[in-house]
């Protein structure tokens, strides 16, 4: 097919609401490594990564040859039969999580079903049904990841019952109006008469991004979570980290985000970066809370040999190449280097993030902080045309995602900072030029 019959079958065959990054679709034909080719031949350095997927770099050789040899051999048998991919990846998992605590795992094939899973098991675990979410979160696209977002653009069709919003810890739009650390963490504190007002005061637990990905990389104070917890834990609620992307070393130096804020919560789940681009979820929970869910279930293509393989061997690639290590230390590079952006281009409100996972608030005017989501459209394109692959998120789509493979140098970052610049600069002159 050529590049426009792939477009235009995109369009005559795909459900609509199936969107485009650009004004002119990009059709992606190949990549590797940190780069990815277009139809045309064009080269893009590839900061988004697949929407933080691509953690150990594109069509990366050492996954894909254990890949193609488990695909030799054994590629699908469900969970109906053992099988040693799936065993072996559950174990690594296990020796991973915080404090060896978490050690029962269940795969599926996505974020959205891990998070089902979580909730359904914090449900029969605790015999009570309202759970606790974040304002400008992200849980997934079926009828409960949607009503557990909180995000009205993400919310499409009819909400579940049970699901309760608390404020978010983002302080740039602080919703109480309040500087932190003056603030005393209020944010985290009125969790407390959220579940008092608007649950039966028994619930069933709480779950929560460590730092929210399609919220805009919103990153909470350290001591936010350690707040909640109590809380949570309080009132009956066992704790849910959505690591789909913050996970796997992604925020340097620990293997989940939670860690960053000295929690341990009860079930973590996973997805996106942690088979490099094979669909794969996992749901994992300390024995008791495993436990919890009774009966019979089954996932027909979760714990795929062929994906499990995957996984198994970018745990691996990241172990030998200390890749947390990296994260801590080029994450804290392109830090530096954003925020010397953010001095020269006054369309920048605030950097934000953690890690390999940083991010930049767009604004019109520092002082309102009115969101830039024109602009933000314009700087997409701009990047583009220089040769720049980068995300959007944000409740006012004005914040551009940062989140690269985690083994990228400082070279590429270098590189992301010169393109990123010359984009920066193009917006701001073609909004001169409409001024």
């Amino acid at each position: 097919m050529t590049k426009d019959e792939i477009i235009l079958a995109n369009k005559e065959f795909l459900f609509p609401a199936v969107f485009h990054l650009y004004r002119r679709p990009l059709v992606v034909a190949r990549a590797k490594d940190q780069y990815v080719w277009d139809a045309d031949g064009n080269q893009y350095l590839d900061f988004l990564g697949g929407i933080v997927t691509v953690s150990v770099g594109h069509c990366n050789d050492e996954v894909n040859s254990k890949v193609h040899r488990q695909l030799d051999t054994l590629q699908h048998v469900s969970t109906l039969f053992a099988n040693e991919p799936q065993a072996a990846l559950a174990r690594k998992i296990a020796s991973l999580t915080p404090g060896g605590k978490l050690t029962k795992s269940f795969f599926t094939n996505s974020g959205t079903e891990a998070n089902e899973t979580a909730i359904l098991t914090a449900r029969c675990y605790t015999g009570s049904t309202e759970i606790i979410a974040l304002r400008h979160s992200y849980h997934g696209r079926s009828a409960m990841g949607m009503t557990l977002t909180g995000q009205g653009t993400w919310r499409l069709g009819p909400p579940q019952a049970g699901i309760v919003h608390a404020h978010s810890a983002y302080c740039y739009r602080c919703p109480f109006g309040l500087t932190y650390p003056e603030c005393d963490v209020r944010c985290a504190r009125d969790v407390e008469e959220l579940i008092r007002t608007t649950t039966t005061g028994r619930i069933a637990g709480f779950i929560a991004e460590p730092i929210q990905g399609v919220g805009g990389f919103v990153t909470p104070p350290r001591e936010y979570f350690q707040i909640v917890e109590k809380i949570v834990r309080n009132y009956g609620g066992i704790w849910i980290s959505d690591e789909v992307q913050t996970g796997w070393g992604r925020t340097g130096g620990k293997w989940f985000g939670i860690e960053q804020w000295g929690v341990i919560p009860d079930i973590i789940t996973g997805a996106k970066g942690l088979a490099n681009g094979s669909p794969i979820g996992l749901t994992v929970a300390r024995p008791e809370v495993a436990d919890g869910l009774k009966g019979m279930t089954l996932s027909t293509f979760g714990g795929n040999p062929v994906t499990a393989t995957a996984a198994k061997a970018v745990i691996d690639f990241i172990e030998d190449q200390k890749l947390l290590d990296n994260c801590t230390a080029t994450g804290a590079y392109l830090r530096a280097r954003l925020e010397e952006l953010k001095a020269k281009h006054e369309l920048i409100g605030d950097v934000r993030g953690m890690g390999l996972m940083q991010a930049l608030e767009l604004v019109e005017d520092r002082r309102t902080k009115k969101p830039a989501t024109a602009q933000t459209l314009m700087l997409l394109e701009a990047a583009r045309e220089n040769g720049l692959l980068v995300g959007k998120g944000g409740l006012y789509g004005n914040v551009i995602r940062v989140t690269p493979p985690m083994n990228i140098g400082r070279s590429d970052v270098d590189h992301f900072i010169e393109a990123m610049d010359k984009s920066l600069a193009a917006c701001a002159a073609a909004a001169g030029s409409a001024r």
